[in-house]
Formats: C-alpha cells, sequence, structure tokens
C-alpha cells in the first residue's frame, strides 16, 4: 500500500471519528441527559454480565484510563453503578451496574443505535460497512493486547 493512501485513510477515520463522537454525545445528552462516556461505560458493563474492574474498564471502554476513575465516581453519585471492594485483592475494586444503571441504559440504547444508523450506517452500503469493519478489525486484531474485541 502507497503510503500516503494509509495516511488519508488514518485521517478520515480521525476525523470521521471526532464529527460522530459530536453528533452521538449530542443525540445522548438531548434526549437522555447521558454523556457518551458514561453510555459506554454503562454498555461495556451490561456485556460484563454487570459486574468489572476499574482498570478492565480502562482497557475496554472509549473513555481514556485516567478518565474512567472519575467517570465511576460521577456515575455512583447519580446511582447508576456502585463500587465493591474487591475480596482477592483489596487494592482493587469492581463496578457495578445497579437497576438505575440498567434502565438509563435501555433508555439511551434506541437513541445510541438511531445516531449510529443516521449518521454512520445509513451512508453506506451493506458493503462498504463489511468492509470497514472488516478492516478495522483486522487492526485491532494485530494491534490489541487483550482478546476483546466489540462486534
Amino acid at each position: 500500500m502507497k503510503a500516503e493512501i494509509g495516511v488519508e485513510a488514518w485521517a478520515a477515520v480521525l476525523r470521521t471519528r471526532a464529527l460522530l463522537v459530536r453528533r452521538f454525545e449530542a443525540a445522548l445528552r438531548s434526549a437522555t441527559g447521558l454523556p457518551l462516556a458514561t453510555y459506554d461505560i454503562l454498555l461495556v458493563l451490561k456485556e460484563a454480565k454487570g459486574r468489572m474492574t476499574v482498570q478492565a474498564l480502562g482497557e475496554l471502554t472509549v473513555v481514556s484510563r485516567t478518565r474512567v476513575s472519575r467517570i465511576v465516581d460521577e456515575m455512583e453519585a447519580t446511582g447508576l453503578v456502585v463500587r465493591r471492594r474487591n475480596p482477592v485483592d483489596r487494592r482493587s475494586s469492581f463496578v457495578e451496574l445497579t437497576a438505575r444503571g440498567r434502565t438509563a441504559l435501555r433508555r439511551a440504547a434506541p437513541v445510541y443505535l438511531g445516531a449510529i444508523r443516521a449518521h454512520f450506517t445509513d451512508h453506506l452500503t451493506l458493503s462498504e460497512a463489511r468492509t470497514i469493519q472488516a478492516a478495522l478489525a483486522k487492526v485491532l486484531e494485530a494491534e490489541s493486547d487483550h482478546s476483546y474485541v466489540r462486534s
């Protein structure tokens, strides 16, 4: 592959991500009051059967590792999650999804999925979407330091 095309592809990924994050954030906040980062943490917790360490959340969410702890603190203050000490490793804690967090996630999911459709998938053919998914999955697989890749 020519280096120029690779750089252009990377730039397109970055610009698209920046634009769509703003769109998704606006949609979620206006419809539910939830920030996108909060939604992402709720979604990752749900996929993990409702419980995960803060460190694991930092590895699996789109939120930077340094922001995860602060956002979890805010989520705990609003009753979306609770922290529980890890009985095996007292230096760490688990973050658990509460009933209120599950309700917030259920309310926000259609908004999030609608934003994906309106601002992303409606602009692509099925073949284009499959190509993007396969290409990015290939990069994730090659660069991932863990086996979790969201599909």
